[in-house]
């Protein structure tokens, strides 16, 4: 990739209509194996919960799928939704996934539930879970207890007792704050943490959360200088046309989901054109369209490189959201893989 501007994937492993999870799933992994061959960054994988369109329910089990089956690229969280889980649970699960892939494991932590309100309950009566309001101090323990250190507890009895999330560890997953707040961006600058606003979702607060983290940036350790990028939505092909027909499946459900109207599997690219008008859809999509990278080639490519440059950023993470066609095959994405390879064709002919 460019030395100026790295490029990195996040995914939903979204699920279109006709396409069973098994699919979606090979489909992600397709697009990983391809991402690392092109020289991408990292590959994240993102903690939703029981949407039909979002098959991205556990990022460690995928994690594990992915590293298997490429060579270099770092593949991680974006991010495990700390509230749905026992601390001690999370720092085991990646301190496996650093064993088995050392040097290449990100844990991105997020405070969002990921799902609705009845979800958030079932994980949490489901075994025991982190208390949202103590989320500062489990990032703690689980800095900690991924260390090849490890952790100390102090029992009442005043004897100490020591923890580690595995035996003989080597090394550590490299660990991100992630948030769309000022109070995500507060913590990661007094932790010293790398940072990542989740600008593909919303981008509402960028530059003030940006500012935030950098001002008040404490140095640590292990990150003596403030670490960010930006995440962003995008849709690339040969023409303008077809990289916004392959966005409006992914326009049309996110703006179902933020009009509270029922959700359903990713509509393929005919019936997201052949859906009946609405009003309040159609004023949200435009909405999207302004904020999101969906375009040809060289214009998708020079929107990214003015992204980078106002922001101040040398990575961008891609949500590649290009939709299929009917008849694309239900194991592959190949609108997503049409975005990875012309952006990184693009951008790495530019350098």
């Amino acid at each position: 990739m460019s030395d100026s501007l790295r490029l990195s994937v996040l995914d939903l492993v979204p699920v279109r209509s006709g396409q069973t999870s098994a699919g979606a799933v090979a489909a992600s992994v397709r697009l990983a194996k391809l991402a690392d061959r092109l020289g991408f960054t990292r590959y994240w994988f993102a903690e939703h919960h029981n949407m039909r369109s979002v098959a991205s329910t556990t990022p460690p089990v995928l994690i594990a799928a992915t590293v298997a089956q490429t060579e270099r690229i770092r593949v991680g969280s974006g991010g495990v939704m700390l509230p749905n889980h026992a601390p001690f649970v999370v720092a085991e699960q990646f301190a496996a996934l650093e064993a088995i892939a050392p040097g290449r494991i990100d844990l991105g932590l997020g405070r969002a539930p990921g799902s609705d309100p009845v979800i958030t309950q079932l994980l949490r009566i489901s075994g025991p879970t982190a208390d949202v309001d103590r989320f500062p101090d489990h990032i703690a323990d689980i800095l900690g207890l991924v260390s090849p250190d490890g952790a100390t507890l102090r029992l009442t009895s005043g004897r100490e007792y020591a923890i580690t999330a595995t035996p003989a560890a080597a090394g550590a997953p490299r660990v991100w704050l992630l948030g769309s707040s000022d109070y995500s961006a507060k913590l990661a600058a007094e932790l010293g943490l790398p940072y990542v606003f989740a600008n593909h979702f919303s981008g509402e607060g960028l530059e003030r959360a940006l500012e935030l983290y950098r001002t008040e940036y404490r140095p640590s350790e292990a990150h003596p200088a403030p670490e960010t990028f930006l995440t962003a939505n995008a849709s690339v092909a040969p023409t303008s046309e077809e990289a916004r027909a392959r966005a409006l499946p992914q326009m049309r459900a996110m703006a179902r989901l933020r009009a509270n109207l029922p959700m359903r599997e990713l509509e393929t690219v005919e019936e997201a054109q052949a859906a009946p008008a609405d009003s309040t859809v159609e004023g949200l999509i435009a909405g999207m369209e302004r904020r999101w990278i969906i375009g040809d080639p060289s214009a998708a490519a020079s929107e990214l490189r003015g992204l980078a440059s106002r922001h101040g950023i040398d990575e961008v993470m891609i949500s590649p959201i290009a939709g299929a066609f009917a008849e694309e095959p239900a194991d592959a994405s190949p609108g997503r893989e049409q975005t990875l390879e012309l952006l990184a064709a693009e951008l790495t002919s530019a350098a």
